[in-house]
C-alpha cells in the first residue's frame, strides 16, 4: 500500500509519510521530518549538516481501527563545535516509545474511561504503563489546594480504599464544584484540613453530622453551619417509617405484605395522592391511631417546611422559628416517642435548620456529585489505592468543568 505524501493525516501534521505497509493487521508507516536548520544546544550555532539518520520505532494512536506503528527516521545534526544532536520533532518526546498524539489520547481516555484495563486493551498496551501514565497525569494536572472557597460543603462516600472504608468530598458550596477528597471521614482529619485550608471559608453546608459539626466548629472562626435539608426531612420520614414497620408486624399476612408494598403512599406528598391512593392510606389510618398520630405529625412537619421556604423569600423569620415551637408542642402533646426523637434531632439542629432558609444553600450538588464517585468506582471493579480513587473522581469532574467552561 502507497500513499501520496502530500496527504495530511491528523496526528502526523509536519512529517512526511515516505511508506505505509498493513502485516497481520497493524499498519506501519515510514515517517520522517522535513530537513531544516537547527540550532546546536552547546554553542548556540545553526547548520544543516547531517550526521547520521537512525531508525526508531514509534507506537501510535489507532488508524482506521487498526494498531499503528511509526518507523521513524530520525536524523542526527552535527555542529563545527563536534556536538551531534538529534532534530527536534513534533512526534516523540525524548526516550519515548510511544507518540505525543498517542499520550494524549491514552491520558483523555484514562481519565474519561471505565477502567484502566480496558482502556490499555484498546491501546494495545500493559495496564503497568497505563497506571504510570495515569499518575504522571494526575501530578502534573491536579491543582493543589491552597484556600478553600468563602462556602464549602463536606458530604461523604463509600470509597473502601486502602486509607478506609469512607472518604470525605469536599466541594464549593456556592457552585458545585469538587475541591479535595480527603482519606476518611474522622472528625480529626476534617478538622485538621480545615485549619490548614480553611481561612477564608465562611459557611460550611453537611449533613446532620455531629462530627462533622464540632470538627468544623473547632476548626474555623465561628462558621455559619447550615444543615442540608434532605437530611432534615428524613429524621421525620424514618420516625413515620419505624411506626409504620410496627403497625404492619399487627396485621394479618396479607395486609401486612400489601402495606409494606405500599409504604410509599404515607411518605409521598397529601396532594399529591391519587383518589385510590387516598382510599388504601385512609384505610389503614383507620386501624391505627398510632400511625395516624405518626402521619399528621409527618405532614405538619412538611407543611411549616414549605412555608417556611415561601415566609423567608418576605423576611419572616420570626414567623418560622414561632411555627416550629409549635410543631415542638405538638409532637409533645401526641405521646409518640418516634416523633419525639425526631423532633429532638430538629431542636438540637435548629439554629443550622433555619441557617438554611436564611443562606439558601444545600448539600444536593454534592449528593450528585458522591453519586458519581459511586459509578466511576464500580465501573472500575473498585480502587485499592485512596490516591487513585481521588485523582481519577478530580480529573473528572475537571475534565467535565473544562467543557462546560
Amino acid at each position: 500500500m502507497h500513499m501520496n505524501h502530500n496527504i495530511t493525516i491528523p496526528g502526523l501534521q509536519g512529517v512526511r509519510v515516505l511508506h505505509t505497509d498493513e502485516r497481520e493487521g497493524v499498519v506501519h508507516l515510514q515517517v520522517v521530518v522535513p530537513r531544516k536548520r537547527s540550532r546546536c544546544p552547546a554553542c548556540g550555532v545553526w547548520t544543516r549538516r547531517v550526521h547520521d539518520y537512525r531508525w526508531q520505532r514509534v507506537q501510535h494512536t489507532a488508524w482506521f481501527e487498526r494498531p499503528t506503528v511509526l518507523h521513524y527516521r530520525r536524523r542526527r545534526y552535527v555542529c563545527p563545535c563536534g556536538k551531534r544532536f538529534a532534530e527536534a520533532n513534533p512526534l516523540v518526546d525524548r526516550y519515548q516509545r510511544h507518540s505525543r498524539e498517542w499520550n494524549q489520547a491514552l491520558g483523555l481516555r484514562l481519565v474519561t474511561g471505565k477502567n484502566f484495563t480496558d482502556t490499555a486493551r484498546q491501546f494495545s498496551t500493559s495496564v503497568t504503563t497505563a497506571l504510570r501514565r495515569f499518575d504522571e497525569l494526575a501530578s502534573r494536572t491536579l491543582p493543589h489546594v491552597e484556600q478553600l472557597p468563602r462556602v464549602i460543603a463536606v458530604d461523604e462516600y463509600k470509597g473502601d480504599t486502602n486509607a478506609g472504608k469512607y472518604q470525605l468530598l469536599v466541594a464549593d458550596g456556592a457552585t458545585g464544584r469538587p475541591v479535595d477528597i480527603l482519606p476518611d471521614r474522622k472528625k480529626e482529619t476534617l478538622k485538621q484540613y480545615l485549619q490548614q485550608k480553611g481561612g477564608q471559608v465562611e459557611v460550611v453546608v453537611m449533613d446532620m453530622s455531629a462530627p462533622f459539626h464540632q470538627a468544623a466548629r473547632r476548626a474555623l472562626n465561628r462558621p455559619i453551619i447550615v444543615a442540608d435539608r434532605f437530611h432534615v426531612h428524613r429524621h421525620v420520614y424514618w420516625a413515620l417509617e419505624r411506626v409504620r414497620r410496627r403497625v404492619q408486624h399487627t396485621l394479618s399476612s396479607y395486609h401486612r405484605k400489601r402495606c409494606k408494598r405500599l409504604k410509599h403512599v404515607f411518605t409521598k406528598k397529601a396532594e399529591d395522592l391519587t383518589a385510590q391512593q387516598v382510599k388504601i392510606r385512609d384505610q389503614y389510618l383507620a386501624g391505627s391511631e398510632e400511625l395516624r398520630t405518626a402521619y399528621e405529625l409527618k405532614e405538619a412537619f412538611r407543611a411549616w417546611f414549605e412555608r417556611s421556604k415561601r415566609r423567608m423569600t418576605t423576611g419572616q423569620a420570626g414567623a418560622i422559628r414561632d411555627d416550629l415551637y409549635a410543631f415542638y408542642r405538638q409532637v409533645e402533646a401526641s405521646g409518640c416517642p418516634d416523633m419525639a426523637q425526631a423532633a429532638a434531632t430538629v431542636r438540637r439542629w435548629q439554629t443550622e435548620i433555619l441557617n438554611s432558609f436564611t443562606f439558601d444553600y444545600h448539600n444536593g450538588t454534592v449528593e450528585g456529585l458522591n453519586n458519581q464517585t459511586k459509578v466511576i468506582k464500580r465501573n472500575a471493579f473498585g480502587f485499592q489505592r485512596y490516591d487513585r480513587l481521588r485523582a481519577k473522581v478530580l480529573l473528572h469532574h475537571q475534565y467535565k468543568w473544562s467543557l462546560a467552561g
